[in-house]
């Protein structure tokens, strides 16, 4: 068996970077968290038996990332025609209400309706949408590793799905029709929408900035955003205790609500997105039980 430091590793460690960096470096646009990332993998597969143990329980996360960053690569409005006017008058039709100004999306209902409290509280949901449920995970790492690692996995499962469905339908999310009508602009600017008034209250460009390094504008179905609260409400509802599984009813509904309010998804979005959760799940919840994953998957969470 190789040693720590040992050649072999050491080797492991050098091809490994020279794959990586000629990736991010040559191709994606390298940054200091891609290097930040890379030193910490390293790190953490020299030291020992235990911290590489913990590299690949954690691998189904760094994975995302790196498939979630190298996204910009091939934007998938080069791939297949933007779907804008469909989602719009789609969702106009079928959950739109009517009002003075004439039949409205719920987007375009909530636009000329905010008020300062919801503006805070549906801002406060939508920074939910990642921190909480990797809190989550950090939890289940620490008291039930099994369930992390089948978490872990069908965080990723879901996210490969819903990137696929991205390339297979670039839709443009309710605020761009806002700011572009349905004429298609591939160099449209990123926006924050309806957070940019939690951004006016705080005098920070949080959102702005977060928004500003989105890696596709054209990307609101299905809403990934709506995904991850059910997703993770799932795996909640599996363990004893019951506040998990409350936590998370209320967050998805909250950023279900929120996602329309701000005007980032349509409810069509919404409902894909919840449904990519419900596909991401079982499908990798069949993956585990009825291939060898599963025992390779076990294995990982008991060692």
């Amino acid at each position: 068996m190789p040693t720590r430091y040992s050649l072999f590793r050491i080797s492991a460690v050098a091809f490994c970077g020279v794959c990586y960096f000629a990736w991010f470096g040559g191709v994606v646009g390298l940054r200091a968290e891609h290097i930040v990332l890379f030193a910490l993998m390293a790190v953490l597969y020299l030291v020992n038996t235990s911290t590489r143990h913990f590299l690949a329980c954690f691998a189904a996360f760094i994975v995302f990332w790196v498939v979630y960053d190298s996204l910009r690569v091939w934007p998938n409005h080069s791939i297949n025609p933007v779907h804008i006017a469909e989602p719009y008058l789609f969702d106009k039709q079928w959950f739109g209400i009517n009002t003075p100004q004439g039949r409205q999306t719920l987007n375009e209902y909530f636009a000329t309706r905010t008020s300062t409290s919801l503006d805070i509280i549906t801002a406060l949901f939508y920074l939910t949408w990642v921190p909480v449920p990797m809190a989550f995970a950090g939890w289940l790492w620490y008291y039930q590793k099994p369930l992390f690692i089948r978490f872990s996995y069908g965080y990723l499962m879901t996210n490969l799905i819903g990137f696929s469905l991205y390339y297979l339908y670039p839709a443009a999310p309710p605020w761009y029709v806002e700011l572009n009508g349905f004429v298609f602009n591939a160099n449209t600017l990123r926006s924050s929408a309806g957070l940019g008034k939690f951004d006016q209250l705080i005098s920070f460009p949080l959102f702005e900035r977060i928004y500003q390094r989105n890696s596709n504008v054209f990307a609101a179905i299905p809403s990934l955003h709506s995904a991850y609260p059910l997703l993770t409400l799932f795996y909640a509802r599996q363990i004893k205790q019951r506040w998990p599984a409350v936590l998370f009813i209320i967050l998805t509904l909250g950023i279900w609500f929120s996602a329309i309010y701000l005007r980032h998804h349509y409810i069509i979005d919404v409902i894909l997105g919840a449904l990519t959760a419900v596909l991401g799940y079982y499908s990798f919840e069949a993956l585990y039980r009825y291939t060898k994953v599963g025992k390779w998957l076990d294995r990982l969470g008991t060692e």
